[in-house]
């Protein structure tokens, strides 16, 4: 989520390319974004609303939000979300999706991408894309037009997709112990922290994160030979009793919750930051908007999405 869009780059360039694109994530600017999230999670409320209960939780809210989201903050037009999804899950397939298949979507999602930079280029605006085509040439030449392009698609995908899935886990989380939500319901200063420990609780948070090991490195009593691919799960380490009181018991109240569903290091989520917001504006808006939402089936018969490296729920019936 928000890496480095593939590319090899050394620890130094990594350093000062996170330096650069993270100026788009500041607690300022992502702070300035907020109204703007929270009346966006406020209308797709009422269209849910005016469609009637029940309803897909996560079609018409997790999804369309970190869409509207990042296509604001890159400056393209969320109308092509369905084109967006598309091109999203077939960077993310394990199994879903031939290979011939993804190399036609990448293929057209990078034809896309250049029309659209090349249209930014003549006509510059206030958004993420017109910026980093300003950084081209930086890095003493390190910012080359390929990781311009590379950061601008990772950017795109990562900052919908995982946020996308988490919206629609969280409360499907919070509500399958309605005890949960009636917390939420009568301490409303419990919205950070519930965020934190849904992202810590997470059951189906993915494939994990692969780091490639250039050195040897001693891992307890395994040595871990350079040259070594190997996958972190991250929900074994949130789930960890030496790090995390009673951590198989999802606590609303927990704190602090040092959890790594944004990595930790170097190679942490650049856009942590946003989607907290974004996730803790979601969670406001329905408490605030649907009190008597509940889950419209029961907990196990929510499917799961499978083939793809993130986790997530296919679908989140709801009613209120």
């Amino acid at each position: 989520m928000f890496g480095s869009g593939g590319t090899n780059m050394g620890a130094d360039t990594h350093r000062q390319w996170r330096q650069l694109i993270g100026k788009a994530f500041t607690a300022k600017r992502v702070s300035a974004m907020q109204p703007g999230i929270e009346a966006m999670a406020e209308h797709l409320v009422d269209e849910m609303i005016k469609q009637g209960s029940p309803a897909d939780l996560a079609g018409a809210l997790g999804f369309p939000l970190p869409v509207w989201v990042i296509c604001d903050l890159l400056g393209v037009p969320d109308s092509d979300r369905d084109r967006f999804s598309y091109w999203s899950d077939t960077m993310l397939s394990l199994t879903r999706f031939t290979q011939v298949e993804i190399d036609a979507a990448q293929a057209e999602f990078d034809d896309y991408l250049r029309a659209h930079v090349a249209a930014k280029r003549a006509t510059p605006g206030d958004d993420l894309i017109s910026e980093l085509i300003s950084l081209v040439g930086a890095l003493d030449g390190r910012m080359t037009e390929e990781i311009m392009m590379l950061t601008a698609k990772g950017l795109l995908v990562a900052g919908h997709e995982t946020t996308s899935n988490m919206i629609g886990k969280m409360v499907a989380m919070l509500l399958a112990d309605r005890g949960r939500w009636e917390q939420l319901l009568a301490d409303r200063s419990l919205i950070r922290l519930a965020v934190e420990e849904s992202l810590r609780y997470d059951a189906n948070p993915g494939f994990g994160i692969p780091r490639y090991i250039s050195e040897e490195i001693q891992v307890d009593d395994i040595t871990v030979p350079a040259g070594t691919t190997v996958v972190c799960n991250l929900a074994a380490a949130n789930r960890d009793e030496r790090q995390f009181d009673h951590a198989a018991d999802m606590d609303l109240t927990r704190s602090p919750n040092p959890h790594l569903a944004f990595g930790a290091g170097p190679y942490a989520c650049l856009g942590q930051a946003l989607a907290r917001t974004e996730l803790q504006t979601v969670l406001k808006v329905l408490l605030d908007r649907l009190p008597t939402l509940e889950l419209a089936v029961p907990v196990a018969d929510l499917a799961r999405r499978e083939g793809l490296i993130v986790g997530g729920l296919r679908q989140v019936p709801v009613r209120w």
